[in-house]
């Protein structure tokens, strides 16, 4: 990686590309097939992650965490970027939303889930609420001093059946400017409790080893001390998980990219072709140039964001333009590294058949490539006063 960085920073890439090689990769083919990790190599991953201190990086050293800055964190995603997120999904990063945690609430939740013992999901997403969240359908109705909560959740990832959710449900409605608002509000709601059940989603394409969970809520019912922050506020929560989640999807693009570069490059040197290596043919080089333009130009927003995190700096069109640039660049560079390969590049045997099926999930998941390009466009209208 073509950026300045400490003595410590270096460590910190050599500790975790080590852990990538020696723990993960040699698994990625495997898992890919099955579509499954196995619990014994789950558990042996998250064993290793814990005793290295690569386990819950991003939660304060006071709750069990690594403490980490927002700069390390994205050094460490750019790394475990180049493998199957069902591996490292094991050397777990919990959802920093759970710093709102109060009370018993840190007991229960935020330190189990910083020390290993627990693994959340984050529920927002469902059958008729992706992009549109103000399209949520799932309802919390207060009953004394609980909650009944009834809908349904998809697309939730998981490399293991969670503990318990965060979970996001309608609890009012505001009237603003432009008409009625949904308030929603963010629960902790466990697994087992009655009324709630949690099934295996669909096979996705990507990502085959990463499942996605189905979560049904059938006149549920938690207690109001289960509520995460405050009573309507679980917008606000959720945009500040989803603005970080976006800078760490982009620098896992970059770490795809790294690796289809690498690949690339020396294909390109070894295949000969009209007596002479088709990396000496225009049609080829160009590509890789492209290729490395595209992963210089995508590190450097990714850093940036990451570094303006750190001094409370960073806006939501950073994070979008990062995740946005990366995710698209990454794409492009899956494509190429196919057409330098040819027939080989799609072939089970090689990695990048199974890079490029990874690589699509980016410009859908942690917000649409359209929602960003939105996000980024509003920012400059009302820059502009419009």
């Amino acid at each position: 990686m073509d950026y300045p960085l400490t003595e410590q920073q270096h460590m910190l890439v050599a500790s975790v590309r080590a852990f990538v090689e020696q723990e993960l990769a040699p698994h990625e083919a495997e898992v890919d097939r099955t579509g499954e990790v196995a619990d014994e190599l789950g558990a042996r991953i998250k064993s290793k992650a814990l005793d290295m201190g690569f386990y819950a990086p991003n939660l304060p050293a006071s709750v069990g965490g690594g403490g980490l800055d927002y700069k390390c964190l994205a050094l460490m995603e750019r790394e475990f970027g180049k493998t199957s997120y069902g591996l490292h999904g094991h050397a777990h990063r919990p959802s920093e939303i759970l710093m709102a945690c109060a009370g018993e609430q840190i007991e229960e939740y935020l330190t189990p889930c910083a020390t290993g013992k627990k693994h959340e999901v984050f529920a927002l997403t469902e059958p008729g609420a992706g992009s549109d969240i103000m399209s949520m359908q799932t309802k919390a109705v207060r009953d004394g001093e609980q909650f009944v909560i009834n809908g349904k959740k998809h697309f939730i990832s998981s490399p293991v059946i969670p503990d318990f959710a965060i979970v996001f449900a309608q609890t009012g409605v505001t009237e603003t400017r432009r008409g009625e608002r949904k308030l929603v509000t963010a629960f902790l709601v466990d697994a087992g409790t009655a009324g709630f059940s949690i099934d295996r989603g669909p096979t996705c394409a990507a990502q085959r080893a990463y499942p996605t969970w189905q979560l049904t809520f059938d006149r549920c019912r938690v207690h109001q001390s289960k509520i995460l922050g405050e009573q309507h506020k679980g917008f606000e929560l959720a945009d500040q998980w989803l603005r970080m989640g976006r800078v760490w999807v982009a620098a896992g693009c970059c770490g795809k990219m790294e690796r289809l570069l690498g690949l690339a490059t020396a294909w390109a040197v070894e295949r000969k072709q009209f007596g002479q290596s088709i990396g000496k043919f225009q049609g080829t080089s160009f590509k890789l140039a492209d290729m490395a333009m595209d992963l210089k130009a995508s590190d450097l927003l990714v850093m940036r964001a990451a570094e303006k995190a750190d001094h409370d700096m960073m806006k939501n069109e950073d994070a979008a333009i990062a995740k946005l640039f990366a995710s698209e660049a990454v794409g492009r560079a899956a494509d190429s590294t196919i057409q330098i390969y040819g027939g080989m590049g799609l072939m089970e045997e090689l990695p990048i058949e199974r890079i490029w099926r990874d690589a699509r999930l980016d410009r859908i998941w942690d917000g649409t490539s359209e929602i960003q390009r939105h996000i980024i466009s509003r920012a400059l209208l009302r820059e502009a006063g419009g």
